[in-house]
């Protein structure tokens, strides 16, 4: 296993040449936005964090994170005006630059080869003092800065693992582990290797307590652990007692870790590390041998984030699970994301149902039998119940149309209109889905074993 770990370690471990690089750049930087906030006469601090400033990015992985901290006594809306207003600024002495938006915009740009993200936030000292999401990553910088003692490899070891088995990042569409959850497991169990070993452990203990909260502010604590009671793990923010550091940790990528583990201490491979491509088959061969169906939502991409874009998806795609299911299909998993355009995959049983559907209605005495017995036309009685016989669309097309009309399916605000004009595909993609298609119906995209 050591052996293994080192040769991970060979190729994941930045060179003194490549930390030279990152260096170089960081300065250029911060000179450049230091020199901006000069200019524009703000009262402004300029903060790195995220893993550059931390030292714990892998190789090749250069995302640069300049946080630019505001005084405490701006308001709000004058922090999203005037952050952006200086974001920007920064971002026209940088190669080029876009604006983005989360919980208020950022500005993200591009230098010699670098990623950066520069994102206005408070100037926060402590957990009382703040006011938005990002406000916290200073204190996390600092936090394991101060903590890690000397263990940055261990977490570069831990992130490639997670990335290796699909379960890394904490965006909302991924709901994996954190970099700083990675940093923060590292901190507490102290290795690579004692984070595996323990992972049965992770699971029962499932609480995690770095800063000791639950002693300091258990009021504040035992309602962060009540909140979190059906999340996989809570580790609770050594920054914050107020929140979740695992909260967007799904108990699915949970359980892939947690087999994984099992598998790599029993036989320790550089594939957990480096995995290799899943071999596609034919999606067409595939759905002939399940017996089951393909139907494909096909619509052009909305102009948004991964981060609004994607959940608005799933959320569009279990909506049409649940119709379908109440028009009688059986919905056996779905899919969504984009290419060229955007899609939401449906794997069901069937793609028609019979034309006549049968009703059953109240109970014929009751106000609510009367009106069952003046809507429908054929209406007939079994006992006391009351039942109807109508023709209905039967062909999935027509439901799906139908649905749509009818506004029966829960969709995603920004993705809705959208969806209203997909073409709708059955047991066909387009040639740039294929792989996707294949994917999705072999269940390789998420089998815990692939």
């Amino acid at each position: 296993m050591e052996d293994i770990l080192r040769e991970v370690l060979s190729k994941i471990k930045p060179s003194e040449q490549e930390k030279e690089l990152v260096e170089s750049v960081k300065n250029e930087v911060l000179e450049i936005a230091e020199d901006t906030i000069k200019d524009v006469n703000l009262k402004v601090i300029p903060y790195f964090v995220g893993s550059l400033a931390k030292d714990t990015y892998l190789a090749g992985d250069h995302d640069i994170d300049l946080f630019l901290a505001f005084p405490l006594e701006i308001n709000l809306e004058k922090l999203r005006e005037e952050g952006l207003k200086l974001a920007k600024a920064i971002g026209e002495k940088l190669e080029s630059y876009e604006v983005a938006y989360a919980e208020h915009p950022y500005v993200r740009a591009k230098y010699k080869g670098f990623k950066i993200d520069l994102v206005p936030c408070y100037d926060v000292k402590d957990w009382r003092e703040v006011k938005t999401a990002v406000d916290r990553s200073i204190l996390h910088n600092k936090w394991v800065l101060k903590n890690l003692n000397g263990k940055n490899d261990e977490v570069r070891l831990l992130k490639r693992f997670l990335k290796g088995i699909g379960v890394y990042g904490s965006e909302i569409y991924v709901k994996g582990f954190s970099g700083y959850l990675t940093e923060l497991l590292i901190i507490y169990y102290g290795s690579f290797i004692n984070v595996i070993k323990n992972h049965e452990l992770l699971f029962k203990q499932k609480i995690i307590d770095l800063e000791g909260w639950l002693r300091k502010e258990p009021e504040i604590s035992l309602k962060t652990v009540e909140r979190e009671k059906e999340s996989p793990l809570i580790i609770i923010d050594p920054v914050d007692p107020r929140r979740n550091v695992a909260s967007a940790l799904s108990w699915e990528n949970f359980a892939r870790f947690y087999f994984r583990s099992k598998e790599f201490l029993k036989k320790p491979s550089i594939k957990f590390f480096f995995p290799k491509e899943v071999p596609i088959g034919d999606y067409k061969e595939l759905l002939r041998k399940k017996g089951a169906n393909l139907v494909t939502l096909l619509f052009e991409k909305p102009d948004l984030i991964d981060d609004i874009l994607l959940p608005q998806l799933e959320k569009s795609a279990k909506g049409f699970e649940k119709a379908l299911e109440l028009r009688g299909f059986r919905v056996y998993d779905s899919n969504w994301g984009y290419k060229e355009k955007a899609f939401i995959m449906l794997e069901i049983d069937r793609l028609e149902k019979p034309k006549i559907g049968i009703k059953q209605g109240p109970e014929f005495y009751t106000e609510r039998g009367l009106n069952f017995y003046v809507k429908n036309e054929r209406v007939w009685i079994r006992g006391r119940q009351l039942f109807s016989e109508k023709e209905a669309a039967n062909t999935i097309v027509d439901i799906i149309v139908e649905l749509l009309d009818k506004n029966q399916v829960s969709l995603g605000k920004n993705v809705r209109d959208f969806i209203r004009n997909a073409k709708i595909l059955i047991n066909f993609v387009p040639p740039e889905l294929k792989d996707e298609a294949y994917l999705f119906l072999s269940k390789e995209k998420w089998d815990l074993k692939s």
